[in-house]
């Protein structure tokens, strides 16, 4: 099929912000897209857009509905899963980023899908979490499927970096995870991460490749991205550090405390999760050289973090975190 032939795309996670983001970026490269809903969602979506719903964590529903949708017996060329658990807790994401995902690849080839496009994530280099490695589990069965793959794996998005943008504002200090440091990322937007995963439809040299992502460099670590807000906010610079034991105590409280709270238990993982990005850079893992390489994380895009806390600052952009909310 030439590069250039609009392609049928199923596309999951459409609801999201990066969801949003590449369905735009599809329709906009001329495919023709149809989004799998949850039933009961009925979200505003472009025009030129259809819908599909079926439950995708249920085995039973979805091997009664299928991937054909009153689509006669049409097939898709490619599906693209921007779908992700919300949360990263352990029972969440193994049955949305693993479960799901297997349900959705099984139908997909039964509905004619020659190729999957994965959104997955940067940090699965070195899993030490349940979310981590559920999404590995079902990277390594789509690997093995038969079908041509794509795997992208971005690194920080812009919304998660965007929760201090207030109490900065208000004149308070920027909070610091040792001293600031520790790790480091090359941001990327929504709409450059929706743009690279549309151009992953039909790009050849895509296929049967694991692609880590970032956005226009150079990597930045806490430290740089409160000193943006500082320069925006003309704020004057004021750090407080927050030692990374202080987190392992808290952890450490909750775990023991769930084993009999089943919330408390939620709130460690949660906290396991803060800890994870807290010390883990989102770049390139050298295993060689055991280090992060941020000249090795390739980058992609236009829009930087500083022109974001810009548009957050002017009112022009919004807090969307969701469970990104860590401040």
């Amino acid at each position: 099929m030439n590069v250039d032939t609009p392609r049928r795309v199923l596309l999951l996670g459409a609801t999201g912000t990066i969801g949003r983001a590449t369905l735009s970026a599809l329709l906009a490269r001329g495919h023709h897209v149809t989004c799998v809903l949850r039933p009961g969602v009925a979200p505003a979506l472009p025009e030129r857009t259809d819908t599909l719903c079926t439950d995708l964590t249920d085995a039973a529903a979805l091997a009664r509905d299928g991937f054909t949708g009153g689509f006669g017996t049409e097939s898709f060329d490619t599906l693209v899963s921007c779908m992700a658990s919300r949360t990263g807790a352990p029972a969440d994401a193994w049955a949305v980023d693993h479960a799901a995902h297997m349900n959705a690849l099984a139908a997909a080839r039964a509905a004619g899908v020659g190729h999957v496009v994965l959104l997955s994530a940067i940090c699965v280099q070195k899993p030490l979490l349940e979310f981590q490695r559920a999404k590995l589990a079902f990277e390594s069965a789509l690997v093995e499927s038969g079908v041509d793959w794509t795997i992208v794996r971005p690194t920080a998005f812009f919304k998660s970096l965007s929760g201090q943008v207030a109490r900065v504002a208000a004149g308070k200090p920027f909070l610091l995870f040792g001293d600031g440091l520790l790790t480091a990322c090359k941001p990327i937007s929504d709409r450059d991460l929706g743009a690279y995963m549309a151009d992953c439809v039909t790009e050849p040299a895509r296929r049967n490749r694991v692609l880590p992502i970032g956005g226009p460099g150079p990597a930045l670590t806490p430290r740089d991205q409160g000193q943006m807000l500082f320069d925006l906010t003309r704020q004057p610079v004021r750090f407080r550090q927050v030692p990374v034991a202080l987190m392992d105590a808290i952890i450490a409280s909750l775990g023991t405390l769930g084993r009999v709270a089943p919330g408390l238990r939620a709130k460690a993982d949660f906290a396991r999760i803060g800890r994870y990005y807290a010390t883990e850079s989102m770049l390139v893992w050298d295993a060689a050289r055991a280090r992060y390489d941020a000249d090795a994380t390739p980058e992609t895009g236009t829009d930087t973090l500083r022109d974001h806390y810009a548009a957050l600052l002017r009112g022009e952009a919004e807090d969307d975190r969701g469970a990104h909310a860590v401040f």
